[in-house]
């Protein structure tokens, strides 16, 4: 048996890989102002890739051994504890890392103000350490977890690629 041959594992990696590529149209057409290419390749999002893997994995394992299979049940609380994570454990870090980036920069735009105060005396002078441009290009991940709609919308997305997919097994 080769892999292609898996269908639980082809639908839930096409889950992922689809849901990943349609994060940038749906950011970039609801006018998002931080909408890159680089959603594609990062977590967070709308729709969660996390949740359309788990729950293509458990649709397609219902379709090929019936909703009393173990595993099923192995799958569904695998899926039920990856998406509680994506929206309140990676969310929240998200939502603190948000916050640790503003603070960062407003502590260079203070240490900067304080810098034209002060008369340096050497290049190597202690002062002068966090002004550097290896640290002015400190960006703080903040796209980690998701809100109940986009863990929602993954769900849906999972669902349907289990079904499109088992048109082709």
């Amino acid at each position: 048996m080769t892999i292609f041959q898996n269908y639980p594992l082809v639908a839930s990696i096409c889950s992922i890989l689809f849901a990943q590529f349609v994060k940038f149209p749906i950011a970039y057409f609801s006018k998002k102002p931080d909408a890159h290419v680089s959603l594609v390749t990062s977590t967070g999002g709308m729709p969660s890739s996390h949740s359309a893997a788990v729950s293509s994995l458990i649709t397609a394992l219902i379709i090929e051994y019936g909703f009393t299979s173990p595993l099923v049940a192995i799958a569904t609380t695998f899926g039920l504890i990856v998406m509680f994570d994506a929206m309140a454990v990676r969310r929240q870090s998200g939502e603190q890392g948000i916050l640790l980036q503003k603070l960062y920069e407003e502590q260079l735009r203070e240490e900067s103000s304080a810098l034209k105060h002060v008369e340096i005396e050497s290049e190597d002078d202690p002062i002068n350490i966090f002004d550097t441009e290896e640290n002015k290009k400190l960006i703080i991940k903040k796209y980690l977890g998701h809100k109940p709609v986009e863990v929602f919308a993954g769900v849906l997305t999972g669902i349907i690629m289990a079904f499109i997919l088992r048109m082709f097994y």
